[in-house]
C-alpha cells in the first residue's frame, strides 16, 4: 500500500510568469544634478538618445525576423542617493522633453524602488542570490561577499609582505576568465552609514537589470510591477509615487528578453561593475525556464548568459560652448 504525503500548498511556491517584450529600451538613468543643469541638459540628452534609440528599434527588429518588435520604453529616476524637487514638478517636465524630442516613456522608475518596493526588500534578496566564483587556487581566506560587501571578478592582489615572513611574495590580481591578460575589477556593493546600509549604483542599476529582464521574484510572485496614476497631478514627495510608474496606455509589457541603455558615456564604468554582479548572481531557475520556453516559442534567441541579454549605447555629452569659444 502507498502511504500518502501530505504538503503543504505553500512548500513550493509557483513562480508566476511575467508578460515580456522583445526589447527593454531605457531612454535615460539621470541623477538629480543632471536636472540641475536646467531643462537645456535634459533637451539635449533627449535629442541625442533619440538616435540611438532609432539604432535599437532597427536592431531589434532584425533579430525578430522583420516582424514589429515589442517594445518598451523606461526612464530611471534617481530619489535613491539625492532628493531634488518633486514628482510633481520633475515628471512633466522629462515627459515634455522627450516628447520634444518625439521620443515617448511607457514606464518610470524611481531608484529606491530598486533597493525596496511595495515593502520588499530587493536589493537584500539579490544580495543573498549572489555566488561567488572562486579563483583558481584559492583557499578560503578570502570573506564572503556577504561580509565585506565587495565582489570581485577574480583574485585579488596579494599584498607584499617582509622578505623574513613565512609567506609568498606579492601577486598580482587576476581575472578568473581572462584571455591572455586579466581585466580585474573589485565592485562594492554597498557601505555601512549612520542611518543604515546604502546600496551602491552598480548594485542597485543591476536589481534593475533583473527586473527589466523579468527574473525578479519574492516567493514566486513578479516584483516591482508597473502601477498607473489616475491622478492628473503627481504628488509632491517621491515616496507617494509608486516605485513603477505606467505611463499612457502602451500595452507593451515593462520587462522583455533584453535590454538596451542609453546613456551617456560617463557610467560606463558603473555599467561594467554591473555585468559583473549580473554574472554572479544566482537567478530564479523557473524564471529563467519561463523566458527560455517563451522565446524558443516565438524563434527569439535570448544568450543564455543573463549579462548577455542586457545591451547599451554610450554617447558623449554635448559641451555647452563657453563664452571664449570661436573667438
Amino acid at each position: 500500500m502507498t502511504e500518502a504525503v501530505f504538503r503543504e500548498t505553500t512548500a513550493d511556491p509557483r513562480t508566476q510568469s511575467v508578460p515580456l517584450a522583445h526589447l527593454s529600451l531605457e531612454l535615460g538613468h539621470l541623477y538629480m544634478e543632471d536636472f540641475e543643469a536646467g531643462p537645456e541638459r535634459l533637451r539635449a540628452h533627449f535629442q541625442e538618445v533619440r538616435i540611438w534609440a532609432d539604432a535599437a528599434r532597427a536592431s531589434a527588429a532584425r533579430r525578430v525576423g522583420g516582424k514589429r518588435p515589442r517594445i518598451s520604453t523606461c526612464f530611471l529616476i534617481d530619489d535613491y542617493f539625492t532628493r531634488f524637487s518633486t514628482p510633481a514638478e520633475l515628471v512633466p517636465l522629462v515627459l515634455e522633453e522627450a516628447e520634444r524630442a518625439g521620443l515617448v516613456i511607457d514606464y518610470l522608475a524611481r531608484e529606491s524602488g530598486c533597493a525596496v518596493a511595495d515593502r520588499i526588500e530587493l536589493a537584500e534578496s539579490v544580495m543573498h542570490r549572489l555566488v561567488e566564483s572562486p579563483p583558481p587556487g584559492s583557499y578560503g581566506s578570502r570573506p564572503p561577499v556577504s561580509q565585506t560587501g565587495w565582489l570581485a571578478n577574480g583574485q585579488r592582489s596579494t599584498p607584499m609582505r617582509s622578505a623574513l615572513a613565512d609567506v609568498p611574495a606579492w601577486q598580482p590580481p587576476q581575472e578568473t576568465a581572462a584571455r591572455n591578460h586579466s581585466v580585474f575589477m573589485d565592485v562594492e556593493l554597498w557601505s555601512e552609514t549612520d542611518k543604515g546600509r546604502l546600496w551602491s549604483c552598480p548594485f542597485l542599476a543591476a536589481v534593475w537589470q533583473l527586473a527589466r529582464l523579468g527574473l525578479l521574484r519574492h516567493q514566486g510572485e513578479p516584483v516591482l510591477v508597473p502601477r498607473t496614476w489616475s491622478d492628473p497631478d503627481y504628488p509632491r514627495g517621491w515616496d507617494s509615487l509608486p516605485p513603477l510608474l505606467k505611463l499612457g496606455d502602451s500595452r507593451v509589457p515593462f520587462s522583455a528578453y533584453r535590454t538596451c541603455t542609453l546613456m551617456p558615456n560617463r557610467f560606463l564604468a558603473v555599467e561594467d561593475a554591473v555585468r559583473l554582479i549580473l554574472d554572479q548572481v544566482d537567478v530564479d531557475t523557473e524564471a529563467l525556464a519561463q523566458v527560455a520556453k517563451r522565446s524558443a516559442g516565438e524563434g527569439v534567441a535570448v544568450p543564455e548568459a543573463v549579462a548577455q541579454r542586457a545591451t547599451y549605447a554610450f554617447y558623449e555629452e554635448p559641451v555647452t560652448p563657453t563664452s571664449h569659444e570661436g573667438s
